[in-house]
Order: structure tokens, then C-alpha cells, then sequence
């Protein structure tokens, strides 16, 4: 009879920017663990996403685990975001005589109706979120991805595969 070492408990997780349909490059995460609903919570790993939004390399879960806590430190991300969009910006944009001449009130009224269907305009207010923390239960030997989907004002997590 032989009794071969029971498969580590891991997790993975990725992270999508729903408000640009992008990957979140980026995001510091840090991996907690406890044994029991009463247990007192350890840190157990670090990370940042990659270009593609994930973060693979997390630590497989000491033995006894019962319950993971991610959090995720979206406002930098957020911050970084506002900033880059900030300086796209302040760019200065060049106009001729003739283009201020030619514009009808019908053209600034589509214009700006274009305006606003795209990604909205960074607030001044910071994150919103702050940090995302998200907690589950775990069993033994199985493997749980946890993505991300996050955009300046909401989010929702799920258990992928």
C-alpha cells in the first residue's frame, strides 16, 4: 500500500480593468492564510500582475489551510492610471483659423456625445476602492483561481479555473 503525498492546495489569480477591457498591469497583492474561522491570519506570499493581468507565481498553501484572504492594492494602480491620463491630457491641441470657423453647433453637440461614450474621465476624488480584499475557503489538494474584474467604481471576483 502506498501512500503517495497529497497534492499541495494553490491559488492564482488575475486581474481585468473591465473600464478598458485591458489586463491590470501591475497591482501589488500580498497572500494571507488561517486554519479555522477563529484562527488569526498569517501572511504567506507577495506578488504583482504581469503585463497579462496575472499573478502565477503565489506560494502553494501550508497544510491545515482552511481559509485565503488576497488583497489587492488597486488604488497605485488606479493613481498611476489618472496620472498617465492626465498627462495624455494636458497635451496641447492644435487648431487652425478655419477649424474654429467650421464648427457647427451640431458638430460640438456630436462631439461631445462621442466624448462621453468613451472611458470615463478620471475624478478627482482618488480610488474609490482603495484595496480590494477578498476571502475564501479552501480544501485540500485543489487548485483556485481567482480573478479580478475591476474598474474605478466596482468590482466582482469569481472562482475561475
Amino acid at each position: 500500500m502506498s501512500s503517495e503525498p497529497a497534492a499541495p492546495t494553490s491559488v492564482s489569480t488575475h486581474i481585468l480593468d473591465t473600464s478598458v477591457g485591458r489586463p491590470a498591469e501591475g497591482v501589488a497583492l500580498t497572500l494571507a492564510v488561517r486554519s479555522g474561522s477563529a484562527g488569526a491570519w498569517t501572511a504567506h506570499g507577495a506578488g504583482r500582475t504581469d503585463a497579462d493581468g496575472r499573478c502565477k507565481d503565489l506560494p502553494a498553501l501550508p497544510e491545515g489551510t482552511t481559509h485565503v484572504r488576497i488583497e489587492f492594492a488597486t488604488e497605485a494602480y488606479f493613481l498611476s492610471k489618472q496620472h498617465s491620463l492626465s498627462e495624455q491630457h494636458s497635451l496641447p491641441e492644435q487648431h487652425s483659423v478655419s477649424d474654429q470657423h467650421s464648427a457647427s453647433p451640431q458638430h460640438s453637440v456630436n462631439q461631445q456625445a462621442e466624448e462621453q461614450q468613451d472611458a470615463p474621465a478620471p475624478r478627482d476624488s482618488g480610488a474609490f476602492f482603495p484595496e480590494v480584499a477578498i476571502t475564501f475557503a479552501v480544501k485540500p489538494g485543489e487548485h483556485y483561481h481567482v480573478p479580478l474584474l475591476l474598474n474605478p467604481f466596482g468590482y466582482s471576483v469569481y472562482r475561475g479555473s
